[in-house]
């Protein structure tokens, strides 16, 4: 379920086109000044971000594809050989076409793209939909990134009202379905990552999951794959083929055809 507050509005102190744009797109008030609570999104000259009023401690959240921890992993991540690769199939000569039903700020999903998949994301909540695709116009001109416009594309929907439906409206096909829903939080999760804890704040947890992975099992083609912390209970009690399991999360697979290479 999403969550957000009453207080919503879009805050740029100057005056950037881009800021009314995105007030329209979101029908939010733009204003100048932050709210006394509650969460709001800002415009200003790095991009959209999400922030909260009482938590102003803690940093605004930005979707960036060009720099920081993101830019880290695509440069550091392991390639082919990280546990995302494995589990959704990528060895030589297979690079399978990946919707991502529960896209959040793309850092998989991106990830897969980096590696060769066409990836089709989507994502249900308006507000995280625009910071990605504000994210996505910003690399638009970045030559290094062309990939991204090659071969990602983001679609603002829900999943569990429709995943076939939406996958159909934008021609593709996918061989593997990945999901990642909003997992509980957990004291330890909290302190490693305080940005997040407003993030959950806007769209709730994923209550409703088990209909994406009756959705996404009838959709897939070669697979499902479903990301899980490590020691949580399988996705709506249904066991997967294997898992690959790391230190903190595991991935849960559900083979229905073997992928082949070309």
């Amino acid at each position: 379920m999403c969550v957000v507050t009453p207080s919503s509005v879009l805050v740029s102190s100057a005056n950037f086109p881009l800021a009314n744009f995105w007030a329209e797109q979101l029908n939010l008030p733009l204003v100048t000044s932050e709210p006394a609570a509650g969460l709001y999104l800002i415009y200003d000259d790095q991009g959209l971000a999400l922030a909260h009023a009482d938590l102003p401690s803690i940093h605004p959240v930005r979707v960036d594809f060009s720099a920081g921890a993101m830019a880290h992993r695509l440069q550091q991540g392991g390639g082919r050989g990280q546990a995302l690769a494995k589990a959704c199939g990528l060895k030589a000569g297979i690079t399978p076409r990946v919707l991502d039903a529960t896209l959040g700020l793309a850092t998989d999903a991106v990830v897969l793209t980096s590696l060769g998949c066409q990836v089709v994301g989507i994502e249900r909540h308006p507000w995280v939909a625009a910071l990605v695709q504000d994210a996505l116009q910003r690399v638009a001109s970045i030559s290094e990134l062309s990939w991204l416009e090659e071969r990602f594309q983001l679609l603002a929907g829900d999943s569990t009202q429709g995943m076939a439906a939406l996958a159909a409206a934008a021609s593709f096909k996918p061989q593997v379905v990945y999901l990642d829903p909003m997992f509980p939080s957990s004291e330890k999760t909290a302190q490693v990552k305080k940005e997040m804890r407003f993030f959950r704040d806007l769209v709730g947890q994923d209550l409703d999951a088990g209909l994406l992975l009756e959705q996404a099992l009838d959709l897939a083609s070669h697979r499902v794959v479903v990301k899980r912390p490590r020691i949580a209970p399988e996705l709506a009690g249904k066991k997967p083929t294997f898992s690959l399991v790391g230190k903190a999360n595991r991935f849960d697979i559900y083979a229905l055809h073997s992928l082949q290479g070309k």
